[in-house]
């Protein structure tokens, strides 16, 4: 317990007085320093999470939960087992194929995915309803392009462009490439980058005509009713398709969120470096604090203070002060994490920046996703680390020598 005599000398030493100036800065560096510390250490955590969670959203929404790509023989959806069917929402055949997109005297190459007119509008992508023109129908020669693409060939809806595929056609001359002119149905918004400036959509029987492919080369994309436990759902799968190769959204995009998961906690690391560097002015501001209390250190034990209390004093001194910081960051974290895609957009117009580039990180927007248990964790270390600086100088002021001390005065 604390006693209210403690109390009181605590706040009497946690006052500004003219001849502490020095001492002052001191503790306003350490509170500044914890405090910023935390608040960017949420900052970061929180766009962090929110980038993990969006780019996962968007990547799901492109692709299917679970693809089985088969080596030799034709996958028929009839001989599809209950297990699988009563896990799966949609189960949808499609395939693939690399082309060169021209229009004018630009081309880009591009991935072209084909599916049947009426499991088009069956993809993820169509819930956040970012559409222009006609997305329910993906018919012979029409194609849907992303909205980066169509800024980059500036395309609309209705204008005509030719591809080449990567499958040849025998002519007088030699084998040649052949091309296909394609009108623009429609142009989506996935929101990831890479994919809106990369991919196209066509009807799947043209695309297997287009490059010579067979109808045993094609997918199957499954999407779950629950994709949370998509390990398990993999495992259903490929009972069902012992033979064939099945891979799931994760497992193509392994590498990219394990970098993430690195990077995440490499930054967690060097963040709580500033808040350790910011609590060691506490033992520097404590220690200069009992310097100039030695007087009033001395007084105290003469009347009959226990050393038990002077350590609680300058221990409860660099307390209050971590706390303080603490929820000072804390609130400061939480407000900035919140309205942090306003303060890009604000920095961006006024000093003609291009933060967070679309083509570097895929999203749009800066996401942020504040998540309670990290700001737990973040606050507990500050506090912990506060509470270990705080007790060296506290258990030096407690045995500090009284009459020495009113000696030398």
């Amino acid at each position: 317990m604390i006693s209210t005599l403690e109390k009181e000398i605590t706040f009497r030493f946690l006052k500004a007085r003219k001849k502490d100036g020095f001492l002052n800065v001191i503790s306003i560096f350490s509170f500044i320093g914890i405090g910023l510390g935390v608040a960017v250490l949420i900052i970061v955590m929180s766009v962090m999470n929110g980038f993990r969670t969006e780019l996962i959203n968007k990547i799901v929404g492109f692709n299917a939960h679970i693809t089985v790509d088969p080596y030799e023989n034709k996958i028929e959806l009839e001989k599809i087992n209950q297990n699988l069917q009563s896990i799966s929402k949609d189960l949808i055949l499609s395939n693939s194929g690399e082309a060169i997109i021209v229009k004018s005297d630009t081309s880009k190459g591009i991935l072209l995915r084909g599916y049947k007119s009426n499991d088009f509008s069956k993809l993820e992508i169509f819930d956040n309803n970012l559409f222009l023109g006609n997305n329910e129908v993906l018919a012979k020669n029409y194609i849907s392009i992303g909205k980066e693409l169509s800024f980059t060939l500036n395309l609309e809806v209705g204008e005509s462009i030719t591809l080449m595929s990567s499958a040849g056609v025998e002519t007088i001359i030699g084998n040649l490439p052949k091309q296909k002119t394609f009108l623009v149905s429609s142009i989506f918004e996935s929101g990831l980058f890479d994919f809106d400036n990369n991919i196209a959509f066509i009807n799947l029987k043209t695309l297997e005509e287009f490059f010579n492919l067979d109808d045993k080369d094609r997918k199957l994309e499954i999407y779950l009713n629950n994709p949370q436990n998509i390990e398990y759902q993999k495992t259903v799968v490929q009972n069902n398709f012992p033979d064939e190769f099945v891979y799931t959204w994760s497992d193509m995009n392994n590498s990219l969120f394990s970098a993430l998961k690195v990077e995440r906690n490499v930054m967690f690391i060097i963040l709580s470096l500033i808040i350790i560097v910011a609590a060691f002015n506490i033992i520097s501001g404590l220690t200069i604090l009992v310097k100039n209390k030695t007087r009033d250190i001395a007084i105290l034990k003469s009347i009959g203070v226990l050393n038990k209390s002077i350590v609680k004093i300058f221990f409860l001194v660099g307390v209050i002060i971590g706390i303080s910081a603490t929820i000072f960051g804390i609130i400061l974290g939480i407000t900035f994490s919140i309205y942090v895609e306003n303060f890009r957009q604000f920095l961006s117009t006024v000093f003609n920046l291009s933060l967070f580039p679309e083509e570097i990180y895929f999203l749009s927007t800066m996401p942020s996703e504040i998540n309670p248990i990290s700001i737990l964790i973040i606050s507990f270390c500050s506090i912990f680390i506060t509470i270990i600086v705080s007790i060296f100088p506290a258990i030096k002021a407690a045995k500090l020598d009284p009459i020495k001390s009113l000696k030398y005065e």
